[in-house]
């Protein structure tokens, strides 16, 4: 059955609130650096902003250990910035420089970065989640290696409640239920699949009943409170390391932007966008902080200077790129050993 997690469990101790902070107005203010370069046609193509739902990312992403996986969606920015993908290179392959972590290759919606095993970045509505059990079935068909330096590895995947209407959802709750797969499957509700609401495209609107059907653990979340995201993550985790299966987590969350920077969003109403932005995830968590007395305006401006500094260091970086030469063109199309000279393996 479904659980719905209290929306405000207690404070942390003051440094890790501090970076839960920390890691909201990082993804927050390095989106808002991207909406305005692309306005300057400094990124091109598609761009998906998570503005809104910070709390997701900051709060579950940091529970997954360094032996764990990640997959995302095409709304991915955040989730690897959290991970530890550096600024710099994201923001280098978000402008299509060979600096990028893919090389320029894959831009806004392909962002990957095998050092932290952030596997995608995923174009397809859908389409990381039968990655999410590929990437789990592997780890435990490899043995040993299926340990990862806290126990058994996960894999954590990322999707939206649109993904919950393709038939992967259903074959991948499925197959890893069946098999018994540590995977964690973290649906960022945001109630609209592009410009869709969900009443109108989901028979069952309670995803979280929906995924308990498979037989896994299931639970609905405050998707714009950081403590509960943290707090059910770390459950959930937690459950899975001790052989626990697949588990479901889904953030109700709401983004504040468009779908991507060519919708005109016309599918909803100014007054409920406002509504939802009296919950901002940055103010909810800096409010609980002051209450608590770990957080003043002194303390609030050190934050966003930090982050200042780091977005303008990673425009600055990603400005100073090259772009990769015409000759390299179809490098890569078929795969390359490290030390090829170019040619394709």
């Amino acid at each position: 059955m479904t659980h719905l997690y209290p929306p405000s469990p207690p404070l942390p101790d003051r440094a890790h609130a501090r970076t839960l902070l920390r890691h909201m107005v990082l993804v927050r203010r390095f989106e808002e650096k991207c909406a305005e370069l692309y306005t300057r046609e400094k990124i091109r193509g598609f761009l998906h902003l998570y503005i809104g739902e910070e709390a997701v990312a900051a709060g579950s992403v940091p529970v997954l250990g360094p032996d764990d996986s990640v997959v995302g969606t095409y709304r991915e920015h955040g989730q690897a910035l959290v991970r530890g993908v550096p600024a710099t290179t994201v923001m280098a392959e978000m402008f299509g420089k060979v600096e990028g972590c893919a090389r320029g290759r894959g831009g806004s919606m392909h962002i990957f970065d095998a050092g932290t095993r952030f596997f995608g970045g995923n174009a397809i509505v859908g389409g990381g989640l039968p990655i999410a059990v590929g990437l789990a079935l592997a780890a435990r068909r490899e043995g040993s290696a299926h340990r990862g330096s806290d126990g058994t590895r996960v894999t954590a995947c990322y999707f939206g409640d649109g993904a919950a209407a393709e038939g992967e959802f259903h074959e991948s709750m499925n197959l890893a239920a069946l098999w018994d797969l540590p995977v964690l499957f973290c649906c960022e509700n945001n109630f609209y699949a592009m410009g869709t609401p969900i009443e109108i495209s989901h028979s069952e609107t309670d995803l979280a009943l929906r995924a308990a059907s498979y037989g896994m653990p299931a639970w609905t979340v405050d998707g714009m409170d950081v403590l509960a995201v943290e707090d059910a993550t770390r459950r959930a985790v937690e459950a899975m390391r001790g052989g626990g299966g697949p588990h479901f987590l889904e953030f109700r969350t709401y983004r504040f932007r468009a779908h991507s920077m060519f919708d005109p969003e016309l599918y909803r109403a100014k007054e409920e966008v406002e509504k939802w932005k009296k919950r901002d995830p940055i103010t909810l968590l800096a409010d609980r902080m002051r209450e608590g007395g770990m957080l003043d305006d002194d303390g609030m401006e050190e934050v966003e200077a930090e982050v200042r500094a780091e977005v303008e260091e990673a425009v600055r970086f990603a400005e100073a790129g090259t772009w990769e030469p015409v000759e390299d063109l179809t490098r890569f199309v078929y795969s390359e050993q490290d030390g090829d000279d170019g040619e394709a393996a």
